[in-house]
């Protein structure tokens, strides 16, 4: 239970993480491509996982493999339309359309897996999306941006669905070495398109750093790991909690304005992250009783 809750707190970590990392990489992107950006991030990050555990993709099983190869796809896929999306919107729409995916992960896994969601579960996710409502709705016209990033919306929460299939504890670091890897193929070619532009100074390789480090190699091996032991639902509903970090931190650094409405979402996503955890552990609990008997 110790090792659980520790995961839970991880997690929570990661969403602070990338919740910075919209502030982080909204002004990078604007002296640097996405894809040279991009491509510097995953080639880092990868590079790093390498030199930490070289024969950690050794002895593989190729049905695996292909698994966490397609879901590398997701998650490149999703960073492409988000981070695209986000150079032609704005940052609360990109966190409030972004966190739609605790919408669509329990969808996901309903219908293509048949997994069983419970009423607290989908209570969690309601009460979650009318907080991320809240918090960052603030009038959104649908144009190509908002289209994009609805769509990499879908693909995190397939990658979410997919994760929690493979994860199996024992494998996370493979399985987050091969998604960092497929993203870092995709963006190195991509830029063979327009040209690679290295980051222009040292803040945008600052930024570069910190994404590849803190929010891709520790962030999705937390989340890898988070996700072996609990649902994809329950991660969903956790990793919401992008969207309250990514405006406290644009309270705090960028002088947001702070209202009652985003003060009440956020209180209502905090609401939702307990009743899904308060869930779970019952869950488990019945499940471990049912075992003893």
């Amino acid at each position: 239970m110790r090792t659980k809750i520790l995961l839970y707190l991880g997690l929570l970590a990661t969403t602070a993480i990338w919740g910075s990392s919209f502030l982080v990489m909204k002004d990078s992107l604007e002296r640097q491509d996405v894809n040279s950006f991009l491509a510097s991030r995953f080639v880092l990050a990868a590079l790093i996982m390498f030199a930490f555990k070289p024969k950690s993709l050794s002895g593989l099983d190729k049905v695996f493999v292909r698994r966490a190869v397609l879901t590398g796809v997701l998650a490149t896929g999703g960073f492409i339309s988000q981070t695209f999306g986000l150079t032609l919107t704005t940052v609360s729409n990109t966190g409030f359309i972004t966190g739609l995916y605790l919408v669509f992960t329990p969808l996901i896994a309903w219908l293509l897996l048949k997994h069983r969601i419970t009423r607290a579960q989908w209570s969690a996710v309601l009460v979650a999306t009318i907080g991320l409502y809240l918090i960052a709705y603030n009038g959104i016209s649908v144009g190509i941006g908002e289209i994009l990033v609805l769509i990499s919306a879908i693909l995190f929460a397939a990658q979410i669905v997919a994760i929690g299939e493979l994860s199996d504890g024992k494998n996370s670091y493979s399985l987050t070495l091969i998604q960092i890897i497929v993203a870092a193929v995709v963006f190195s070619v991509l830029t063979l398109i327009g040209g690679y532009q290295a980051p222009p100074d040292s803040s945008v390789w600052a930024a570069v750093i910190f994404t590849a480090v803190f929010a891709t190699f520790f962030g999705f091996l937390i989340q890898v790991k988070a996700q072996a032991v609990m649902s994809a639902t329950v991660a969903g509903v956790l990793l919401a909690m992008e969207t309250p970090f990514a405006l406290f931190f644009g309270l705090y650094f960028d002088n947001d304005p702070f209202t009652l409405r985003i003060m009440s979402g956020g209180t209502l996503v905090m609401l939702a992250m307990a009743l899904v955890i308060w869930s779970d552990s019952r869950s488990n609990s019945k499940n471990s009783k049912g075992n003893k008997d």
